[in-house]
């Protein structure tokens, strides 16, 4: 059984996707972050960050924080939706990385500047805008030759697709991105992407 401590993020449905598609059973906890939650002494003790997801494996008793370690984590323990063979294991996880170290925090500073910042400020907010149509055009030409991110389905895609699929909420168009609009329209269509970007269910 896999404890998992989680939010509605984009991060947070990551590692629910996970868990849905490779189908290992998993409890939820909610870290409510509008509450603080994250801060609280017991959770620090799971994810000395205080951010969410973080999942416990009982039968193992491995803690994992940090969104894309535990994808790792995930597809290593099931088997599912990271290649073994070497050419095709650096090429998801460089996408993983991708996403890591690119489209969540530009995507999500574009989050904070249009949606929550107390103050809108139109330089942060044409900033991150900027960049986020500028990975949306990455993405996009990948997926002109791919039906997924790395041709088969994998933890790349995973990682992915909830930051993209809040476009609408962020005031923007994939009209431009036809291959990301497809692909997006795709994986929204999965049924364990369903289950899982619905986690935990408030």
């Amino acid at each position: 059984m896999i404890d998992l401590y989680t939010f509605t993020t984009p991060n947070g449905r990551k590692a629910s996707i996970m868990l849905e598609e490779v189908g290992l059973p998993y409890e939820v906890h909610v870290i409510d972050i509008r509450k603080d939650d994250q801060f609280t002494s017991s959770y620090v003790a799971i994810n000395p960050n205080s951010k969410i997801p973080a999942i416990v494996d009982r039968e193992t008793e491995i803690t994992v924080f940090e969104s894309g370690a535990i994808l790792i984590y995930l597809a290593e323990k099931s088997g599912q939706l990271l290649p073994t063979e070497t050419k095709a294991r650096f090429n998801v996880l460089q996408w993983l990385m991708l996403q890591m170290g690119s489209v969540g925090p530009m995507f999500g500073q574009l989050n904070h500047f249009k949606k929550f910042a107390p103050e809108k400020i139109p330089y942060a907010i044409n900033r991150y805008e900027t960049e986020t149509y500028r990975l949306y055009g990455v993405l996009d030409k990948q997926l002109q030759s791919h039906e997924y991110i790395c041709g088969d389905y994998s933890i790349a895609d995973i990682a992915i697709y909830p930051w993209v699929a809040v476009y609408d909420f962020q005031g923007l168009t994939l009209d431009n991105h036809p291959n990301l609009k497809r692909w997006t329209e795709s994986i929204a269509q999965r049924p364990a992407v369903v289950r899982g970007m619905n986690v935990p269910n408030l």
